[in-house]
């Protein structure tokens, strides 16, 4: 399967927006957007185990890895950090297992709707609790031995390239599986 001239959308289905968006906030949550939409787009139609399928030894990185771990990210960043919930534990993660949410992926069709069900949750969090950001310079502590603090502008421009670069890996991941390219 290829894409739709260079595009992993045919025209006129793409979810995401491409608009111009008028001040910071509203020009990071479209970029974090699409971004999300873009990870959702490379694990269409894949079964359960081809998003389980590992990239090469000794990766454990996966489509399903990347979105156990988006998930991870979005609740460690939105809900620990930025509603400085720091007692609660990180999902997909334990002190064992640094990389659990890469380690633990079965192909399984239960585990797969838990992670998108996870996944989809945090995303919603996090889009409920921007809502109501009006300073993109206020700081927050950073968990664990990271020290200090973080303003909220970046910790989104963080999100951004979290995703940017996880988008990257899942479109070799898709290629790998199904031969599918595109943005």
């Amino acid at each position: 399967m290829t894409s739709f001239d260079g595009m992993w959308a045919a025209p006129g289905s793409d979810p995401r927006t491409f608009d111009s968006p008028v001040g910071e906030m509203a020009t990071i949550r479209e970029y974090l957007t699409n971004y999300r939409l873009t990870l959702g787009l490379k694990c269409e139609d894949l079964t359960a185990e081809q998003l389980a399928t590992r990239s090469v030894p000794p990766s454990t990185m996966s489509l399903l890895g990347l979105v156990r771990h988006m998930a991870r990210v979005e609740h460690n960043w939105f809900f620990r950090v930025l509603q400085r919930h720091l007692d609660v534990p990180r999902i997909y993660w334990s002190p064992e297992d640094n990389d659990l949410d890469f380690n633990a992926v079965a192909g399984d069709p239960a585990a797969v709707d838990e992670a998108f069900k996870d996944w989809r949750e945090q995303i919603t969090a996090a889009d409920r609790w921007l809502d109501d950001v009006t300073d993109l310079g206020a700081t927050f502590a950073l968990p664990g031995d990271r020290g200090g603090e973080a303003s909220v502008r970046d910790i989104l421009i963080h999100m951004v390239e979290e995703y940017a670069r996880h988008c990257g890996h899942a479109d070799l991941l898709r290629e790998c599986i199904d031969g599918r390219t595109g943005q």
